[in-house]
């Protein structure tokens, strides 16, 4: 039976994970990491996929995780070693006790007085955030209010593990001269806010940064001990579209379905739509006419030269030029599409179809929700 065949016992649309893409994208990071002496620390916030994670980091983690779902999910499947990287609210520290005093190592971010005075007496371990110049969240390196956040967390009874910090406008160019920039601006402040902790009596071990653009051209991570990263994994357009990955490095994709035509307008629709394929349109920037995906070949990936040029809920609108495109894409015929931004497109599915050596091998489960 061959790919396509297979592809026709699934109801679209369905998201494929190409394994061999996937692994050749944590062997180039896992080797960034190995190069520069630092832990790799994969934020699984893209996968979300206990199979996933153990092909990066094996049993037990270091892992990244987006929301105590995650953190829960992959404790109970045995990792340990879980970072929650977004700053925590009041309301969610006693759950996040309870995973902490379930066996985790877990760590919690913040750049609050607040918070720390509500996790006093619960021994939780946290990190500071720092803004290294995405003003997103997180202290300026020299902010005073730096050290009130560690006072607070220590004279509360919890650890000041260290501090963490994300270069999310690394994404705001696709210049790599200016992407190296940025990421040893990220390097240095969150180097130069550990040695500030240090400075006043915190141990602060843990130096953690960390995009994929800036994991994959930094060129000095001297004095870090992390890396986070995780769109890597699969990749998508949008990082394509910044030249951090090739196009032969696109792994994860939606297979879906032509379910019409309507011949008067040009547009052949297809079953995956903004729920399907997420209305993200992120790689407009550097990659004009992308649309809400790249549309290839089901079985060879061969790009079609079309785009899924809008969408409705459950419907992908292709445009054609030609009449000749309603022949060679029938009512009934898959084709796939590879989305702008991995993250968001996954997020509507539970799980994935999983491609190794040109035929579907099983499937790998999701976890979603916080």
């Amino acid at each position: 039976m061959n790919m396509t065949h297979e592809f026709l016992e699934l109801e679209t649309p369905c998201l494929l994970l190409d394994l061999a893409r996937l692994e050749q994208n944590i062997a180039r990071f896992t080797a960034i990491a190995v190069k520069h002496g630092v832990v790799l620390r994969p934020h699984l916030k893209t996968l979300k996929s206990i199979d996933a994670a153990r092909l990066v980091v094996g049993e037990g983690g270091p892992i990244t995780v987006s929301t105590l779902a995650e953190a829960e999910h992959f404790a109970a499947a045995g990792f340990r070693d879980i970072l929650y990287a977004v700053g925590i609210a009041p309301g969610k520290l006693s759950r996040a006790k309870r995973l902490a005093s379930s066996g985790v190592d877990l760590k919690l971010l913040t750049d609050s007085t607040s918070v720390a005075h509500s996790a006093a007496g619960l021994g939780l371990e946290f990190l500071i955030e720092i803004d290294c110049g995405d003003k997103r969240g997180g202290l300026p390196v020299e902010s005073p209010h730096l050290l009130a956040v560690a006072n607070a967390i220590s004279d509360g009874g919890n650890t000041v593990a260290g501090v963490l910090t994300h270069a999310g406008h690394s994404y705001g160019t696709d210049d790599l001269t200016e992407i190296k920039k940025i990421a040893e601006v990220e390097r240095a402040s969150a180097v130069a806010a550990a040695v500030r902790l240090r400075s006043a009596g915190y141990s602060a071990p843990t130096v953690s940064i960390g995009s994929t653009p800036t994991v994959a051209f930094g060129e000095s991570f001297e004095g870090v001990t992390e890396l986070r990263a995780g769109v890597f994994m699969p990749f998508d357009l949008d990082q394509m579209s910044r030249g951090v990955c090739s196009y032969d490095d696109l792994a994860l994709s939606v297979l879906t379905t032509v379910i019409g035509h309507n011949r008067e307008a040009g547009r052949v629709l297809v079953d995956a739509g903004g729920l399907a394929l997420s209305k993200d349109i992120s790689a407009h920037g550097f990659l004009p006419g992308a649309g809400y995906g790249h549309v290839v070949d089901a079985e060879t990936v061969a790009p079609l030269g079309l785009v899924v040029d809008a969408v409705s809920q459950e419907h992908g609108k292709i445009d054609v030029a030609d009449n000749i495109w309603f022949e060679r894409l029938p009512v009934g015929k898959q084709v796939r599409v590879f989305p702008n931004h991995a993250c968001f497109t996954a997020a509507a599915y539970p799980g994935y179809h999983i491609i190794e050596n040109g035929h579907l091998t099983g499937q790998w489960k999701r976890v979603n929700g916080w």
